[in-house]
């Protein structure tokens, strides 16, 4: 099964496919012959871009990536991010022109590419001038070192700020923000995506699945999965947590729901993150061949009105169960904020 390039992203102009490939697990869940095997299936079956960070898995991901669009790269679009920090020095971290600048070439190197598509500030740096961090983007671009450049998990009144700011200085604003986006997870709704449609953001969202809730082995009375995932964050995963209750419930109603229309949980959790006209393609991130065939068959399903609408009374337009959900810590709800 294939998928085609049918989406803008963006104010870009540039054609991307539905899906693309997230490469998280690449070096660190995947050795680097499976996920070599996972890109080389991935692009054949029509996904156009494929998304990496310097941070995973301290900068191996990246190189297997690389390796996997080596005779192929000129017909791929691209995306790795910069912030966290790589290694064991805390100043290899951050927003900063310093920072910045050194990381790019990082990346390059290690991508073994003369560009990179899209350059995504992997996450607000509250320490660094955002002005300084546009600025430097802006300066990549003229340097040919970068073609794009985007944020991740922004807050609606940080990226309105970008926004500004470009505008006030001459500066090409960001063209994309990612964010997670799923059936469980729909804070996104409320703000943020009212400003990327705004300013003509293109939105690539991950976590359709929302980390596995959404896999259909999270049912009512199931045992607890076994998850690498719920290893590392526990607290987003426990079933038997009083902040997960609701979250175990709606998951368990959604799986009931595709049951009832004929399709699998799967089907629906990305047909839905599809479906909003914010969004110009959607991560996902296949551990194998199956998983890849499963999610390509998804991307062509459609939602009826009817099911959209049982979906929303099931979990309601704008809903958050989790503020660790929205992939960021929120500064202003911080201990040291909170105390006046």
């Amino acid at each position: 099964m294939t998928i085609e390039a049918s989406r803008i992203l963006g104010r870009t102009g540039v054609r991307i496919a539905p899906l693309t490939l997230g490469s998280m697990n690449f070096g660190r869940w995947q050795d680097e012959k499976e996920s070599l095997r996972i890109i080389d299936a991935a692009l054949d079956a029509g996904v156009t871009a494929v998304d990496t960070a310097d941070v995973y898995a301290a900068g191996v991901t990246e190189e297997i990536v690389g390796k996997g669009l080596r005779g192929r790269r000129d017909d791929v679009f691209l995306a790795t991010k910069f912030h966290g920090q790589v290694g064991d020095d805390p100043s290899h971290a951050g927003n900063s022109r310093r920072w910045v600048t050194r990381a790019v070439e990082d990346s390059l190197r290690r991508l073994d590419t003369d560009y990179i598509d899209l350059y995504q500030a992997h996450r607000p740096d509250p320490n660094t001038d955002l002005l300084e961090t546009l600025q430097t983007l802006n300066d990549l671009i003229r340097a040919g070192k970068i073609r794009y450049y985007g944020t991740s998990v922004f807050p609606a009144h940080e990226q309105v700020r970008a926004h500004w700011l470009a505008e006030k200085h001459g500066l090409i604003a960001p063209h994309t923000d990612q964010l997670p986006y799923s059936l469980l997870v729909r804070g996104s709704e409320r703000e943020v995506f009212p400003v990327a449609q705004r300013y003509g953001v293109g939105v690539i969202s991950y976590g359709p699945l929302a980390a596995g809730w959404l896999t259909g082995k999270y049912r009512i009375g199931g045992e607890q999965p076994a998850s690498a995932r719920a290893d590392l964050i526990p607290g987003r995963f426990d079933v038997d947590a009083p902040a997960n209750e609701r979250k175990l419930a709606a998951a368990d109603s959604l799986a009931v729901l595709a049951e009832n229309v004929g399709l699998s949980l799967i089907d629906l959790a990305i047909a839905f993150a599809l479906n909003h006209p914010a969004i110009s393609s959607v991560i996902i991130g296949p551990r194998t061949a199956a998983h890849l065939d499963a999610y390509l068959a998804a991307a062509q399903t459609s939602l009826t009105d009817d099911v959209l609408d049982r979906i929303d009374e099931i979990v309601a337009p704008g809903t958050q169960f989790h503020d660790r959900d929205t992939g960021r810590d929120t500064p202003s709800l911080q201990p040291a904020a909170l105390r006046r």
